[in-house]
């Protein structure tokens, strides 16, 4: 937690879950996702003690026990607690920035931000976690063994505070680099990228003006919400630097899934080389979509330019 960071009182959180409610209901998600935003901000405005003790006292399992309050909303509840800010929101409004979440952690500034995301490819404080224990941080530029061991404990507080949670971090780092998380399958995955590329290309997706790489604030990035297998997907163009710099902001998609509290990102591009050139493959799983046949041409051939 940052030192200016001010703990949220509960109707701060309520009306930032119902300002999540309204940005999904306008983007045409689920009326039962909806409803359950709304119906966690319409408890937590009457609840008799700060959302913020409760999370200290008890962690992500006390606000899971709360009425109205599943393990997804509670996951979104304790970063408004622990940041003040919540991804889901900036991600609805249009702000997907890496660089500004990985900013939140103490000792890492916009540049080292950049580095990481850059470098490494990280996009979620999780993935920074993992590459703080497995070597991959102290090789950026900047990181020494002392300042990475920093970032560690700085990690630890943000994503778990009490013993149990602490312990279930590891188990979730552990998780991390078996490669054991919970995630949608490739094929799943694939369905939902081919689905939103179709429905961008023929114009019936809500539009959204995203902050970054657009002074004219015009309302050009379509998003899907979707659910599929029981997770809930959200599809957007990539609006990266570095997908504007090799012009592929209308081909590679990021999708972003949540169920039960479990969340993740993935990026879904065309292979521009190798046996899957001109496929759809979702980066980092190119094994699993050869093994079990799920790639995918993709609308209008295969790309020019290198994804990687």
């Amino acid at each position: 937690m940052s030192p200016s960071h001010r703990e949220p009182p509960n109707p701060e959180i309520a009306t930032a879950l119902e300002r999540v409610a309204d940005l999904l209901e306008a983007q045409d998600a689920s009326p039962f996702r909806v409803g359950a935003y709304r119906r966690a901000a319409a408890a937590i405005r009457i609840h008799p003690e700060p959302l913020v003790a409760t999370f200290e006292r008890g962690g992500v399992e006390a606000l899971e026990a709360l009425p109205t309050i599943g393990p997804t909303i509670a996951a979104h509840i304790a970063e408004l607690t622990r940041s003040g800010g919540l991804t889901l929101l900036d991600r609805l409004e249009g702000e997907v920035s890496p660089e500004r979440l990985l900013a939140t952690v103490a000792g890492i500034g916009p540049e080292l931000a950049r580095r990481i995301h850059e470098e490494l490819g990280i996009e979620t404080l999780e993935e920074l976690e993992l590459a703080a224990h497995d070597g991959r941080l102290e090789a950026v530029a900047g990181f020494g063994p002392r300042r990475v061991r920093a970032v560690r404990e700085q990690l630890e507080t943000i994503l778990g505070r009490s013993a149990r949670q602490r312990a279930r971090r590891r188990d979730h780092t552990d998780a991390l680099r078996r490669g054991m998380l919970p995630r949608p399958d490739v094929g799943t995955i694939l369905a939902v990228d081919a689905d939103y590329r179709d429905r961008a290309a023929h114009g019936t997706l809500r539009r959204i003006a995203p902050r970054r790489f657009n002074p004219e604030h015009r309302a050009w990035l379509p998003i899907l919400h979707d659910e599929r297998a029981g997770w809930h997907f959200t599809a957007l163009f990539s609006n990266t630097a570095r997908a504007h710099e090799l012009g592929r902001t209308d081909d590679w998609v990021v999708l972003f899934y949540e169920r039960n509290g479990d969340a993740g990102q993935c990026t879904v591009v065309t292979e521009t080389r190798g046996p899957l050139r001109g496929q759809r493959v979702v980066r980092g799983r190119e094994a699993e979509d050869r093994s079990s046949g799920a790639a995918t041409a993709p609308r209008g051939g295969p790309a020019s330019a290198e994804t990687r």
